[in-house]
């Protein structure tokens, strides 16, 4: 059977209550996340985006600035509103392996899987990463709440899925100095952790995991911690690396360097099927280019059947890399087939002039056939100049993702700068 565990209340603010009064939640919507007190002093823009139900800083500083600490130096990113959840039990592996397109069974402890998971028609609900902590015992990340899913794909195991992301504080810290400061700040071993591995540390009193995982397609960790940890846990990560050039950084920052990643955004490069109102914006891992997320000989699983058949009978579109003339990024732009404009072919989901690549690449949805082929595509963009717009036709072609992808984010061991 299935228990369902109450998720974590939503908690009054942490900031102190004025006047001797205690505050209510409905006071302030959007939560702190336990690392907000000590980042005070780091926000100087006052900007905020909403996550998940927490206030978020969208940027520090400068995104300039932020941006070429993960390329440069290393950057630290409050993760803690990425949505986790407790899954466990005596038919924990068997529950996940019949939901997700990966092979859990094949998942050794302390390693982590990114993976998919779709309904029976085979589209894509969402996708995240699984943490096994145990042989039993697993953590799911993702981008949106999932709870009635899991539940309900839950019927018929022996499992128990909770909510925990209250309950888990997280960092990440990606960059060239992301190993050497965590060195730095006493943590060790960590030069011998691969790739999607997970390390286990005993540090002031409690434990912290370690994986090495990122948004950011460059050497990178995130580090995770019991909330009531956080402070001394960020506090500690920014003397560490004080003389290593570590910044905290925004979401506008990290949005930059997961489109030079090459990676998806649920909500921004495909929608979840259990989200969209009109027929054909679904997606299958065909058509977002993942074929690699799925195992179909690995036995039976959620869509598995549909996967089948439409990997037979073909896409209707697909989400491929573009490459553009010029340097005006193509936000929102549409693709067309021919110079004149007369077939549209696909949009821009995401877009970024490069600053480090020097190039101007784009993440798009183009369909069938266009999608496999070598010609050349017209992105119709239109540039906003001095109050006047101006209308350009701007030559593109497909090419491979990543966009960018040093050695050094699978080197072992990291390089110590």
């Amino acid at each position: 059977m299935a228990h369902e565990k109450a998720p974590a209340p939503w908690s009054a603010p942490r900031r102190a209550p004025q006047d001797g009064q205690a505050q209510s939640h409905y006071l302030r919507p959007l939560l702190h996340t336990p690392f907000y007190e000590a980042s005070l002093p780091w926000i100087q823009t006052d900007s905020f985006i909403a996550w998940a139900g927490y206030l978020t800083p969208d940027v520090y500083s400068y995104v300039e600035q932020e941006y070429f600490a993960i390329r440069n130096t290393c950057a630290l990113f409050d993760l803690t509103p990425m949505v986790k959840y407790r899954i466990s039990g005596p038919d924990a592996e068997r529950y996940l392996n019949r939901m997700v397109t990966g092979n859990i069974a094949k998942l050794a402890t302390d390693r982590v899987l990114y993976t998919l998971w779709c309904d029976d028609a085979g589209y894509v609900v969402d996708d995240g990463t699984v943490f096994r902590l145990g042989p039993q015992e697993f953590r799911v990340c993702c981008q949106e709440r999932q709870l009635d899913w899991f539940l309900d794909c839950a019927y018929g195991f022996d499992v128990q899925i909770a909510e925990v992301t209250a309950d888990i504080a997280a960092l990440a810290l990606q960059g060239p100095t992301a190993f050497a400061v965590l060195q730095a700040a006493g943590f060790s071993g960590l030069e011998t952790l691969a790739a999607m591995g997970i390390s286990r540390h005993s540090y002031d009193g409690h434990e912290v995991l370690i994986s090495r995982t990122g948004f950011t397609g460059d050497l990178g960790y995130e580090v995770w911690v019991a909330p009531h940890h956080a402070t001394t846990l960020w506090n500690t990560l920014m003397q560490a690396g004080a003389n290593r050039g570590i910044t905290p950084m925004g979401y506008q920052a990290l949005e930059m360097a997961r489109i030079e990643a090459g990676f998806i955004l649920p909500g921004v490069d495909f929608l979840s099927c259990a989200q969209t109102l009109r027929l054909g914006r679904e997606s299958t891992p065909w058509e977002l280019n993942l074929d690699w997320t799925v195992v179909l000989d690995k036995g039976h699983f959620n869509g598995r059947r549909a996967l089948l058949e439409s990997k037979t009978s073909g896409v209707r579109r697909k989400l491929v890399g573009l490459e553009l003339d010029g340097n005006k990024p193509a936000h929102g732009a549409l693709v067309y087939a021919d110079v004149d404009n007369s077939v549209q072919v696909g949009e821009i989901t995401s877009a970024l002039w490069s600053p480090t690549l020097k190039r101007n690449i784009a993440i798009a949805r183009i369909d069938a056939p266009h999608c496999d082929s070598p010609a050349s595509l017209w992105v119709d963009l239109y540039l906003h100049r001095e109050l006047q717009w101006e209308r350009r036709n701007v030559r593109s072609w497909i090419v491979p993702r990543p966009f960018y992808a040093p050695a050094r984010r699978r080197a072992m061991p990291p390089p110590l700068r």
